[in-house]
C-alpha cells in the first residue's frame, strides 16, 4: 500500500518518468533504500548512546529563596552571624562567610598530633574494591525512573588513607571520645579541634579523618560505602578502621555511643546519618554539610527504594525516636538533578529542607543552617560554622569512666 501510495506522489511531482516506469522504480528504490540506512543508523546510534552510559554534564543549580513555599520557617540571622551553640531549630546564614577566628592555627595552644596510615583493599573483608568505568555513569530503568542500572562497575583494588588527630591533652592509657570523618583528610577539622579543646568548648577528642575508596555514586566503591543504606559502613569502621587507629596511634576509644561522633559531606554527609540510624549503640552525634538525602543508593535495595531520600519520606516519620543528634546545612545554591535521573529525588536542597521538616515534626535535637550565598559542601561555609557546629554537636556530653 505504501510503496503504491509513494509511486502514485512520485509521478505526480516528476511526469518525465510517468512513461519510464523501470527508471522511475530504479529512483525510487534507491530513495526508500537511502532512507532505511538512515533509520537504521539513527535506531543503532541511539542504541549506542544509552549502553555507553556516558557521565552526565553537570548545569548550574539554581538559587533557592529559603522563604520558599514548603520550605522550613528558618530564624535570619544578621549577616556574617552564626546561630549560638545553644540553640536548636533553624537559621538562615549570609551572604558573607568569614573564617571563624577558630579555624587559624594558634601558637598558643597545645597543638595535637596527626598519625598516617594506609589500608589496602586487599585487605579488607568488607570492601575489596569496585570502580565504575571511566566516561560512563548508567541508564534509567525504563520500568522504574527511580531506579538506575549500571553495568560499567567491576572489581577494582584501592589504597586508603587514615589521619588520625590525637590532642596534646589526651592522657594514654584513657578511652577519649571521637568523631569519625568521611572523605578525609580534614586538616581543617584538625586546627579547630586544636582550639576548641583549649578554650574547653568540646571535650578532649580523637578525630579519625579516613578517606574513601574512590570514584563517586553509582558503581563506584565510595558510592558503595557512603550512599548504601545499611549498615555496612559503619560495621567497616569499627572493625576494620577502628582497631588499626588504637593499636597505630596508641589511644583507646570509647565504647559510649554518647561519646561518639559522625561527620562528612555530600554523600560523605549522608554516610555520617546512616552509620548513626542504623548503629545507634555506636553513634549519637551527626553533623552533615549538604547531605545527600536523595535517591543515589546503589545497587539498587527493595527495602529502601529511593536510598537515603527515605530518611525524610519515610524512615523518620515512621519510626521511633533514636538517640541522635544532628546538626546539618546547606547551600542555596545546592545541587539540583546533577545526573541524568529525572525522578524529583534529586534536589539537595528540598532534600535538607525536608530533613529539618521530619526532625522538627518528631521533636529531635537539630540544627539546621541554611546558607546564601553557597554552593554544595561550601568551604567558606564550613570555614565560617565549623567552631559553632562541633560546640553545638556536643553539647550535653558528660564524660563516662570506663
Amino acid at each position: 500500500f505504501y510503496v503504491s501510495l509513494v509511486l502514485h506522489r512520485f509521478k505526480k511531482c516528476f511526469p518525465a518518468l510517468k512513461k519510464d516506469k523501470m527508471n522511475m522504480v530504479k529512483i525510487l528504490g534507491g530513495v526508500m533504500m537511502s532512507a532505511a540506512l538512515m533509520l537504521s543508523g539513527n535506531i543503532i546510534m541511539a542504541q549506542s548512546t544509552n549502553t555507553k552510559q556516558s557521565t552526565p554534564v553537570r548545569t548550574s543549580p539554581p538559587t533557592r529563596d529559603p522563604h520558599t513555599q514548603g520550605y522550613v520557617a528558618g530564624t535570619e540571622l544578621p549577616d556574617g552571624a552564626v546561630p549560638s551553640p545553644d540553640s536548636n531549630g533553624n537559621f538562615i546564614i549570609g551572604p558573607t562567610h568569614n573564617p571563624a577566628p577558630e579555624i587559624t592555627e594558634r601558637e598558643n595552644v597545645p597543638q595535637g598530633r596527626v598519625y598516617q596510615f594506609t589500608m589496602d583493599s586487599k585487605d579488607s573483608k568488607i570492601y575489596p574494591g569496585i570502580a565504575r568505568e571511566p566516561g560512563t555513569f548508567g541508564i534509567v530503568d525504563s520500568v522504574n525512573p527511580a531506579r538506575l542500572i549500571v553495568t560499567t562497575s567491576h572489581p577494582a583494588p584501592y589504597i586508603r588513607h587514615v589521619e588520625v588527630y590525637v590532642p596534646k591533652q589526651y592522657i594514654p592509657g584513657t578511652r577519649a571520645p571521637f568523631i569519625v570523618g568521611a572523605d578525609g583528610p580534614d586538616h581543617l577539622l584538625f586546627t579547630t579541634l586544636n582550639n576548641l579543646i583549649a578554650e574547653g568548648k568540646v571535650p578532649v577528642m580523637i578525630a579519625i579523618s579516613i578517606s574513601n575508596g574512590s570514584g563517586d555514586a553509582q558503581g563506584s566503591e565510595r558510592g558503595l560505602e557512603y550512599d548504601a543504606m545499611s549498615g555496612v559502613y559503619a560495621e567497616f569502621v569499627e572493625k576494620e578502621v577502628l582497631p588499626l587507629v588504637e593499636r597505630k596511634c596508641q589511644v583507646q576509644l570509647t565504647k559510649d555511643p554518647e561519646g561518639r561522633a559522625t561527620m562528612g559531606g555530600s554523600s560523605g554527609g549522608s554516610c555520617a546519618l546512616i552509620m548513626a540510624w542504623y548503629h545507634p549503640e555506636w553513634y549519637h552525634r551527626v553533623l552533615t554539610y549538604s547531605g545527600t538525602y536523595i535517591n543515589q543508593q546503589w545497587p539498587y535495595n527493595p527495602a529502601t527504594p529511593h536510598g537515603a531520600w527515605e530518611f525524610h519520606e519515610h524512615l523518620i516519620p515512621e519510626s521511633a525516636v533514636k538517640p541522635i543528634r544532628i546538626w546539618m546545612e546547606v547551600g542555596d545554591r545546592d545541587l539540583y538533578n546533577p545526573n541524568v535521573m529525572r525522578d524529583n529525588m534529586h534536589d539537595w536542597v528540598v532534600a535538607n529542607e525536608n530533613m529539618a521538616k521530619v526532625l522538627a515534626a518528631k521533636d529531635y535535637s537539630y540544627q539546621f543552617i541554611f546558607a546564601r550565598n553557597a554552593g554544595h559542601v561550601d568551604y567558606k561555609v564550613k570555614q565560617q560554622t565549623l567552631p559553632e557546629a562541633l560546640e553545638w554537636l556536643w553539647k550535653g556530653y558528660e564524660e563516662v569512666r570506663e
